[in-house]
């Protein structure tokens, strides 16, 4: 029932994740007793899937090679309505949406990097430092897309991030939202490079991003700092 060319296989328990060239993500469950594979629950969107990676249970990241990573996850009752299927035969026979699973994944974040994404793993990059996902992309460039651990942080930079798309526009003149949200809609992350260009600004710019944030421009580049440190170097 996996459409195209299958590209990947992650396992977790009783479960295998099936990633497709061009139709994303496949969450199968292996009934030991009947020695059978069954197709549960699949994402909604068409992802042509490069690389993939566990997060945890339910949490899948993947990322295609038009350059976008995207982490999706499967609904709280998914788990369950598979497991009181004795035969498997409801799984396999119940075609839900869009003539595919049952049951759909939620897609919790989409972010255009850009670059096709080669590599994605969940790792810590300092000793003792707190978990983030590395990406590394065919042109050879490296990123970390980090969680945010409080909502202070999150809601700090989501402003910053607003004042620097008006405030310090790209050279070229191109909107920064709609190249974030290429193929998907930006969802849930925070451009890191383009607030890490608050410090390049002109000092008169800084302080009035500043003080919109009511921040000192040496405190925006402290919290700038910070996260950094905490996750990579």
């Amino acid at each position: 029932h996996v459409p195209n060319i299958v590209t990947g296989i992650y396992t977790i328990g009783q479960r295998v994740i099936v990633s497709d060239v061009q139709e994303s993500l496949f969450w199968v469950r292996y009934r030991r007793n009947e020695n059978q594979l069954i197709i549960f629950a699949d994402d909604t969107y068409p992802r042509w899937v490069t690389t993939a990676c566990l997060l945890d249970y339910d949490t899948m990241a993947s990322a295609d090679k038009f350059g976008n990573i995207s982490i999706v996850r499967l609904p709280p009752n998914t788990s369950d309505e598979v497991d009181e299927d004795p035969t498997g035969n409801k799984a396999l026979w119940d075609r839900g949406l869009l003539n595919g699973a049952s049951q759909k994944a939620e897609v919790i974040m989409n972010y255009h990097i850009g670059e096709t994404v080669l590599s994605l793993q969940k790792t810590t990059l300092i000793p003792g430092g707190s978990e983030s996902l590395v990406y590394t992309t065919l042109s050879g460039g490296i990123g970390i897309l980090v969680p945010f651990t409080s909502h202070e942080d999150h809601d700090f930079f989501q402003h910053l991030e607003m004042h620097m798309r008006s405030e310090f526009p790209p050279l070229c003149g191109r909107d920064h939202l709609s190249f974030r949200s290429y193929y998907f809609p930006v969802k849930n992350v925070i451009d890191g490079d383009l607030c890490e260009q608050f410090n390049s600004m002109d000092p008169h710019k800084q302080k009035s991003v500043a003080e919109e944030l009511d921040r000192t421009p040496p405190e925006v580049s402290k919290k700038l700092e910070d996260i950094r440190t905490r996750y990579a170097f």
